[in-house]
Formats: structure tokens, C-alpha cells, sequence
């Protein structure tokens, strides 16, 4: 992000969460409410007549599936990240998601620290999933020593830079945390997406989680 606040769609059904969410990230100087409702139509509204950075999207709404709306952006080419900021979802949904371009999967047990981190790290352009989606979606554990593509497996270096986009860094962060160059970082990720055969950070986080979680 520049110097410009991260606008903010909140799409969910429960008036009083949502409401009081608003309430939340409206004190926060570097984020700005853009809109809320309770429909996907209603949002789909909202984004027709403004900018949105980051799209606060439950799963359940009520009568609709908050899933419904990716399809629509994907239509439209819609720039706006969506994290999913759900009670709970089904493991194949969250795989499903993954691989339409979702940024995120939150659920709402955890704080308004975690919240705000995710918000962050998702329009900085990294990805960020909670530790228990992890778990749930962790299928089959130990896959570094195995293929993942034509019997390709991935290498020690690859294996690291996946578990940074995992744990939702940068390019940026990553390359700081294995003291190497960002231009290096980019070129592992580029790796990772042929040998996978994906094209997004989020179809690449997919792709591991259906494998199991590096170590």
C-alpha cells in the first residue's frame, strides 16, 4: 500500500457483528470503511459505484453463500482481495476458494489483533490463513519428500519461500527472513507456480494445503 488508507467492504449477514466490526477499523488511521451489507447483491452494488481494497466476506449469509460473489469479481475483473472472515467452513470450500483467488480465511474466534493483521497482509498482497484452517485442511502431512507435479518434488529452498507465503509474507519479508533478494524470492515463487502448474499465491496455497504442510 502507499500512503492512501485500505478501503474496506464488510459483507455479512449478522447486523450487530458487522456493525460493531465497522466501529472497529474506523479508529484504525490506515484503514477506511468503504460500505457494509448483508447481501451479495448489496455488494455487488457498492463496488459499482466505488473502490474497494480488501472485501470482509462471510461465507453463510443467511439464504446465499458468500462464495457466490467471487465468481462475479473474477467476471469482472474486480481488483479488490477478498478475506473470508467466516465461523467456520467446509474444507472443500476453503480449497475451492484457494483456488479462485481468495487472499484469506479468518475466522471469527480469533481477535481484533488478528483481524487487523490479516487486513494488512492481505492488501499488502500477501496471503493469510488461520492456524486452524491450516490444521483442518492438513490432508497429508510429510508431502516435502514426496512429488507434488509430474514427480517433481520441491527442493529445500522452495519448500522455505512456500512456508513464508504460507505464513503470509511478502516477497519483501520473504527474502529478509532468508537473507536473500527479493528478485531471488520471485524467481522461487515463479518455480513453485510451474511446477504446481497454478498461476496466483492463493492457487499455490491450495496446492500445499492439498498436499499436507512443510514442516
Amino acid at each position: 500500500m502507499t500512503g492512501q488508507p485500505i478501503r474496506i467492504l464488510i459483507v455479512d449477514d449478522h447486523t450487530l457483528f458487522r456493525e460493531s466490526l465497522a466501529r472497529l477499523l474506523e479508529v484504525e488511521p490506515d484503514i477506511r470503511v468503504a460500505g457494509n451489507c448483508a447481501t451479495v447483491a448489496d455488494a455487488r452494488e457498492i463496488l459499482a459505484h466505488g473502490s474497494t481494497d480488501v472485501i470482509l466476506l462471510d461465507y453463510d449469509l443467511d439464504n446465499e453463500l458468500g462464495s457466490g460473489l467471487l465468481r462475479d469479481l473474477q467476471e469482472r475483473g474486480e481488483a479488490a482481495k477478498v478475506l473470508f472472515v467466516t465461523a467456520g467452513m467446509p474444507r472443500s470450500v476453503a480449497l475451492d476458494v484457494l483456488s479462485k483467488g481468495t487472499s484469506g480465511i479468518m475466522l471469527k474466534h480469533g481477535g481484533p489483533g488478528q483481524l487487523l493483521e490479516a487486513i494488512r497482509r492481505v492488501a499488502s498482497g500477501g496471503i493469510f490463513l488461520d492456524r486452524r484452517v491450516i490444521q483442518s485442511i492438513d490432508l497429508n502431512p510429510g508431502w516435502e519428500s514426496g512429488p507434488i507435479s509430474g514427480g517433481r518434488a520441491f527442493t529445500g529452498r522452495q519448500q522455505e519461500v512456500l512456508r513464508g507465503i504460507l505464513d503470509g509474507l511478502t516477497n519483501k519479508e520473504i527474502a529478509g527472513k532468508l537473507n536473500a533478494s527479493e528478485t531471488s524470492i520471485k524467481a522461487v515463487i515463479q518455480e513453485l507456480f510451474r511446477k504446481t502448474g497454478v498461476r496466483t499465491r492463493s492457487q499455490l496455497v491450495r496446492v500445499a494445503l492439498e498436499n499436507g504442510i512443510p514442516n
